[in-house]
């Protein structure tokens, strides 16, 4: 499998590619691999004829320093998953910081229509401005056909459509639905950092999710919000940041259930120092 360091080698191929008519499909990541991430390689692999998967650790969208000097890297792993799927149609794209970002290591400024306010946003400062800023460099280089993304991260998913209907970048934007492990748990990279207690308590999150689900057919958002605060007050380990349930197109909060809209449920919750996302269709 080849592993390109630098864009002027990603890019030479890629233009190789084209000037023969291959279609292009690119999944950004973090590395830290795992099962979720390549359910999204194989599909993209079943609609183009390559695959660039990006692995960078993103400075720009942490804003806790030390949660990016804690994020795993694990290329030569993550290299090893990869050939799992392909050999051959798989190309990695892991740059330095340098390379990305030629020595200014900053955010570019973009308005999501206020898709980057709601949720995450409120607690992350600054994050979606990261995410916008990565991707879009990634299209700039890689200029894939196809990009792929998980419905994990739902709201990242709305905002790179937004920032590719802004920007008029042309590449069609593929939601991928949740991956998950037996128990439930979103697959996530941080999943790995879970101590055995948190670890055994985390599946409550989706459980939570599904109960809520079933309450909201004949509940009010305000009721089944309640509802889920107050399990998670009961709870010993793990620490409710926020539930939210929003339109999913517009991801503002619900205020009365309206006919025709689809609502969607998101939560973020602390297992010891890990933050865990997740969130659910509702109808």
């Amino acid at each position: 499998m080849e592993i390109y360091l630098e864009k002027q080698q990603i890019t030479s191929v890629i233009d190789a590619l084209k000037s023969k008519n291959r279609t292009i499909g690119i999944v950004p990541t973090m590395g830290a691999l795992h099962e979720g991430h390549l359910q999204l390689v194989k599909k993209a692999l079943a609609d183009n004829d390559k695959v660039v998967v990006s692995i960078f650790v993103n400075p720009t969208q942490f804003d806790n320093d030390e949660d990016l000097v804690k994020y795993p890297r694990t290329l030569d792993r993550d290299v090893a998953l990869l050939e799992t799927v392909s050999k051959t149609d798989i190309l990695v794209y892991s740059p330095s910081v340098d390379d990305i970002y030629g020595g200014n290591t900053v955010s570019q400024e973009f308005d999501f229509d206020g898709l980057e306010f709601e949720m995450e946003g409120k607690f992350r400062h600054g994050h979606f401005d990261g995410v916008g800023t990565i991707v879009k460099r990634f299209f700039d280089i890689v200029k894939p056909h196809n990009g792929y993304f998980g419905e994990k991260d739902f709201q990242q998913l709305a905002i790179i459509k937004k920032l590719v209907e802004k920007y008029e970048i042309p590449v069609k934007i593929i939601g991928c639905k949740i991956h998950r492990e037996a128990n439930g748990l979103a697959m996530s990279s941080r999943n790995t950092r879970l101590k055995p207690e948190y670890k055994a308590v985390a599946p409550f999150i989706y459980k939570t999710l599904i109960t809520a689900k079933e309450k909201f057919g004949t509940k009010s958002a305000t009721k089944v919000m309640e509802w889920v605060e107050k399990q998670f007050a009961k709870h010993d380990l793990l620490e409710l940041e926020y539930f939210i349930i929003a339109d999913a197109k517009t991801l503002k909060p619900i205020k009365r259930k309206l006919n025709k809209k689809a609502y969607r449920a998101f939560i973020a919750v602390y297992a010891d120092d890990i933050r865990l996302i997740d969130n659910i269709a509702l109808n």
